[in-house]
């Protein structure tokens, strides 16, 4: 059936029947059974976001106030849900358009839907909530919890003063850091405003779907995102790393090179591999150049004297972006030196780097997940011999005390470990490999 008005007949499309799942029915019930504050740490892809986008649309048809759904940055807050929240209302029917610079949508019944990014998070202060949500709570700033949220929703409205907001909390845990911290509190009971609502992926998505996630994610990654398991980010950063990573083999002369930098003045340092396996999908990383106190042009000069007799002269460079500063004003930059060197010594060379540096947690992940997935892949290779600060790195980096991905700037292995991430960010990013997977209707 139509109405004979598209955006309206997409919009009514998007009412589509969800598959019924014992916690997350029991979710849906929290808010009116008392519970002001579900905290929803469950598996990635599995049906949280959408519950909560169908609950806050039902809550603020049938109780007039204002109503919120946040994210940590403005930008996700906008991608996660206006588009859905404009379909869910029914938007196409309003007399009152929404406001697409404010990011509010207007009921008729008087509710406001304001979607909110949490990156400064005095946003949410100011404004009488009946209710809402954050998605991705765990990138939330740590602090904001307390400091500006939990205050704003203990806000009395005068107008309304025996009536107390609520909010779920959702997202798929990221180390040992606040949103743990409230879920272990509120499953002690103490306090019956907030109870523990959780779910594996695999609970809701086809085991094929699961499988396929598998072979692109780490062991520990897939815990954290698919099975919502709250993962220490403390010790190793790559800690699958072990034997079944290490090879004998050397660099053999027709392969082409794959060059990667960490542009650090010192030890400035670069990795050097090769594409091998089935598809040319495994990385050998079998050389390095590590120089302490030098300049990107000293590593090409030593490149290309150690590389004089490799027949493949054709190489493909990695690294950080930021090593670009200065061409866009005609100045020579860390790639352009290296080039230059490259090209009096007769190399080709096609050079591979992203035009914004990966978020540090994408770049790891990435490295992660060549190492070991939680299919128990190995799709990287080092040779602990003729690469020994690769070799030294993958077992030695760490995260900074304090934080669940910085990663520890006193390791000196810590650079080249950053140079292979660059590049497998850009060969084998895992956003793009879960993307792969089809997708589907929660």
């Amino acid at each position: 059936m139509t109405t004979g008005n598209l955006l309206l007949d997409r919009q009514l499309a998007r009412w589509y029947p969800l598959t019924d799942h014992a916690v997350q029915l029991a979710l849906v019930d929290a808010v009116p059974s008392g519970v002001r504050f579900p905290l929803v740490p469950a598996g990635r892809r599995s049906g949280k976001t959408e519950r909560f986008k169908r609950f806050l649309t039902k809550q603020a048809t049938a109780t007039p106030g204002h109503y919120f759904a946040a994210a940590p940055t403005h930008d996700q807050a906008k991608k996660i849900f206006w588009d859905d929240l404009k379909a869910f209302t029914l938007s196409a029917l309003h007399a009152k358009r929404p406001s697409e610079s404010d990011r509010i949508i207007f009921l008729p019944n008087g509710s406001e839907i304001h979607v909110i990014g949490l990156d400064k998070p005095q946003r949410i202060e100011g404004i009488p909530w009946k209710g809402g949500g954050i998605d991705e709570f765990a990138d939330v700033k740590s602090n904001a919890w307390e400091a500006n949220i939990f205050p704003a929703l203990n806000t009395v409205n005068p107008l309304d003063p025996d009536y107390r907001a609520w909010c779920w909390l959702l997202g798929v845990p990221d180390g040992l850091n606040h949103y743990y911290d409230l879920c272990q509190a509120a499953e002690t009971g103490a306090d019956p405003n907030f109870k523990v609502f959780h779910w594996k992926s695999a609970e809701i998505l086809p085991p094929d779907v699961m499988e396929a996630t598998k072979r692109a994610m780490s062991a520990k990654q897939f815990r954290q995102e698919f099975e919502a398991s709250f993962e220490t980010a403390s010790g190793r950063i790559y800690e699958d790393y072990g034997k079944h990573n290490w090879t004998s083999a050397t660099i053999e002369p027709h392969e082409q090179l794959l060059w990667m930098h960490d542009q650090n003045f010192t030890p400035l340092s670069s990795a050097i591999g090769v594409r091998r396996g089935a598809s040319n999908n495994d990385l050998f990383l079998l050389d390095e150049i590590v120089l302490t106190s030098a300049v990107s042009k000293q590593s090409a000069v030593e490149f290309v004297e150690r590389f004089k007799d490799h027949k493949n002269k054709h190489v493909l460079i990695y690294g950080d972006p930021a090593g670009r500063a200065g061409e866009k004003h005609g100045h020579a930059s860390d790639y352009t030196d290296i080039e230059g060197v490259l090209r009096e010594n007769g190399w080709q060379f096609t050079r591979r780097v992203k035009p914004a540096a990966p978020a540090i947690k994408d770049r790891q992940n990435a490295v992660r997940a060549k190492v070991l997935t939680a299919s128990g892949d190995v799709s990287l290779f080092v040779n602990p011999q003729t690469a020994p600060w690769c070799h030294k790195g993958l077992s030695t980096v760490q995260v900074k005390e304090g934080s669940t991905f910085q990663e520890d700037q006193n390791n000196q292995y810590q650079h080249i470990t950053t140079a292979i991430g660059y590049c497998v960010d850009r060969e084998w990013p895992v956003i793009r490999r879960i993307a792969e997977v089809a997708p589907l209707r929660l």
